[in-house]
């Protein structure tokens, strides 16, 4: 499984990985704080930061999901807020 995140939602994926790998899931976290430098490292590179023979992905963002589809794949997850301002009753 490979976990991305990026500023304070890396503890979230670190926290995950713990679990993960309790539980004999091998694990790995990405920490990707800017994706147009991720973009701009050659194709070995990122392939060695996201093995594309790894499908099982997820993504946590305290944003919006759309960038994060072409790294996450048809197989990935994406954990991320996409409405704001809404409140609980």
């Amino acid at each position: 499984v490979v976990l991305i995140g990026t500023g304070s939602e890396l503890q979230l994926a670190v926290a995950a990985r713990e679990t993960l790998e309790a539980d004999g899931i091998p694990t790995r976290v990405v920490s990707m704080p800017c994706v147009e430098w991720f973009d701009a490292q050659d194709q070995a590179y990122r392939d060695g930061v996201l093995p594309p023979t790894v499908k099982a992905r997820v993504s946590v963002e305290a944003g919006i999901a759309m960038p994060w589809h072409r790294f996450v794949g048809d197989a990935g997850e994406i954990v991320s807020i996409e409405h704001f301002g809404a409140s609980a009753d």
